[in-house]
């Protein structure tokens, strides 16, 4: 009798200890924030969802465009967020921003492509090879949706950082007076391109990868990838002036492609306070990476009519599901960094 007393009250105490373990972030209140494209939504559910199997008490993230996280994070007023993009982003963040934060992992590197598009009929119609063919008369008036003799541009919303560097080419290569930058909702306007496209008129467009643009409409079968006239870059991008140009981007005019845009990577950047004092997030943090076409798939489905919270961290669950195994290797990893 007194054995199995013995046994119940080592059990009693173990219990504890392992669900502890378990949930080495029970406790902890964590202010996470998130970009204000929906294309970085999904990655955000997973790992919230994620910090939240680690016992974490993980608040519904704040929205906020890009400058107003990085100078939030620095004051402490938030722990993280999965949107930062490098280093096209390097341009945003305040004085002394890495005494106080740092980049961890990578969500997807060298993944974030960016450039700009155009509908493969026209390319093959017209030649179109750059930005600078967008001069020609014939090629403005094909664009042309609203008559004003420009050739329009589905650009990007005013406070992107990609807003600015659109308006720094069109500047440095004097196509101001041939292409008119749209610069609404990005959603609405890429819907109203492929409503366009679909409709059998010309398209031409900004986008970037993770996208549900380049899953609708696919490269070198639909659209292609066009070359900026020549390398100019933008105050953000003279550190990395070589991932500019790149090789054997599927369904480019050439290969390479001189893209006018930095090919990213997409990061965690967190608050360097709660990266010490919470080493399990910053384990989890560190081996989270997600496929682009994973991402894709998702923002897809996002633009099919699937945009509701409930339905994005559905998606996340789904996720989850699907890669079980993987996602019990990163919760393990994270445990363990925490003894």
């Amino acid at each position: 009798m007194k054995k199995i007393l013995m046994f119940l009250l080592l059990l009693s105490l173990t219990v504890p200890a392992f669900a502890d373990q378990q949930k080495p972030g029970k406790g902890v209140k964590v202010k996470p924030a998130r970009a204000t494209w929906n294309t970085g939504f999904f990655q955000e559910a997973i790992v919230r969802a994620g910090l939240k199997e680690l016992g974490y008490n993980v608040k519904k993230p704040t929205e906020l465009k890009n400058p107003i996280f990085y100078q939030g994070l620095v004051l402490g007023d938030l722990d993280y967020w999965v949107n930062g993009w490098f280093p096209m982003h390097d341009g945003q963040v305040p004085k002394g921003f890495y005494d106080k934060a740092a980049k961890v992992g990578y969500v997807v590197k060298a993944g974030g492509l960016q450039g700009y598009m155009v509908s493969k009929a026209e390319v093959d119609k017209f030649g179109i090879k750059s930005l600078a063919d967008f001069k020609r008369p014939e090629v403005k008036k094909a664009f042309d949706a609203n008559g004003d003799g420009k050739a329009d541009l589905t650009a990007c919303p005013a406070g992107w950082q990609c807003e600015k560097i659109i308006d720094h080419h069109l500047k440095s290569y004097g196509l101001e007076d041939d292409i008119n930058p749209v610069k609404v909702d990005y959603s609405a306007g890429m819907a109203d391109a492929l409503a366009r496209y679909n409709a059998g008129e010309p398209a031409f467009f900004y986008t970037w990868a993770p996208n549900w643009t380049i899953f609708k409409l696919k490269p070198g079968k639909d659209v292609n990838w066009i070359n900026v006239p020549e390398i100019k870059p933008f105050t953000s991008q003279e550190t990395a002036v070589e991932r500019m140009t790149v090789d054997d981007v599927a369904g480019a005019v050439s290969n390479p492609v001189k893209l006018g845009f930095v090919v990213a990577d997409i990061r965690i950047v967190a608050n360097k306070k709660f990266l010490a004092d919470n080493p399990a997030a910053e384990k989890f943090f560190e081996v989270f990476a997600l496929p682009l076409s994973d991402i894709n798939e998702q923002n897809t489905k996002m633009q099919d009519g699937e945009k509701s919270q409930k339905n994005i961290e559905r998606h996340a669950k789904e996720w989850i599901e699907k890669n079980q195994k993987l996602w019990n290797s990163w919760l393990d990893a994270a445990r363990k960094a925490a003894k």
